[in-house]
């Protein structure tokens, strides 16, 4: 008799371990598990952490909390100003709400990579070229309400859309680098005839003040003179002085004055003889 209620015993032990086993279920972290029993939804997800299902009747199935990071397929499109253009992006998202992601869409994962798709070629038809490549944080707010409204019914939440690249076809790219290269040199001229119109009027300044001082002439010779005087591979040619020159120029200007004066000095200074 004893024997038998031992058996008995331990063969209720082993089904109820077997049980325990076939029921026990473990949810992780950043899991929450969605259970349905006879295929209808049961109760709340289950949190984190040793839970238990009824074999054979409940599935419990789980859902990642985790930021997904999903990049999107590039995609061809036209711009508002008739530029055709190579566009991909990344979408970040997590799902809010497991049972929604179960029940109320087939695959979420799915769902969000084929909005993404549309949302991007949306936003290129719209948008300027200048945009895509300037203005990348208006599209991108752009582009995250256009998905996080339909992803709230499917219990994911958008964190943030970004543009990635934008491809323009190889002639494109070569107009804009001619029309980059013709804005630089534009400036370049006109940077050019700035700097000559203000150092011309420097130079009127020098020239009416050295006007005033001719003496000041002579010392900017010479200082041009040391300059070139620096470099020891220069044969230097010293010109004829200025103010020498000058200086003759006076002497000879006053030399036939000076002549009739002492003429007339002599003339008047004779006296007729008796």
């Amino acid at each position: 008799m004893l024997e038998e209620l031992l058996t008995a015993a331990v063969s209720v032990g082993a089904a109820g371990t077997v049980y325990l086993v076939a029921a026990a279920r473990v949810v992780k972290q950043y899991e929450r598990g969605v259970v349905f029993r006879l295929g209808r939804l049961h109760g709340d997800a289950r949190p984190p952490g040793f839970t238990l299902v009824v074999p054979g009747v409940d599935r419990l199935h789980k859902v990642n909390l985790q930021i997904v990071t999903m990049p999107v397929p590039a995609q061809e499109g036209i711009t508002r100003d008739n530029v055709t253009v190579r566009v991909d992006a990344v979408v970040y998202f997590k799902v809010v709400d497991a049972a929604a992601a179960i029940v109320n869409v087939e695959s979420y994962r799915f769902a969000v990579s084929q909005m993404a798709q549309t949302s991007l070629r949306s936003i290129i038809g719209k948008s300027d070229l200048d945009d895509l490549l300037s203005n990348r944080e208006k599209l991108n707010q752009g582009l995250e309400l256009m998905i996080d409204s339909p992803a709230i019914g499917w219990g994911v939440q958008i964190d943030r859309v970004e543009i990635k690249d934008v491809s323009l076809p190889d002639t494109m790219k070569r107009s804009m680098a001619r029309q980059a290269e013709a804005d630089r040199e534009r400036r370049a001229r006109v940077i050019n005839a700035d700097a000559e119109l203000q150092a011309s009027r420097k130079l009127a300044e020098a020239a009416q003040q050295m006007a005033e001082t001719p003496s000041a002439l002579q010392l900017r010779l010479l200082q041009t003179i040391v300059a070139v005087a620096a470099e020891k591979n220069s044969t230097l040619v010293l010109p004829f002085p200025v103010e020498l020159l000058r200086f003759l120029e006076r002497a000879a200007q006053q030399t036939p004055h000076e002549h009739e004066v002492e003429a007339r000095g002599e003339a008047g200074g004779r006296t007729p003889g008796p």
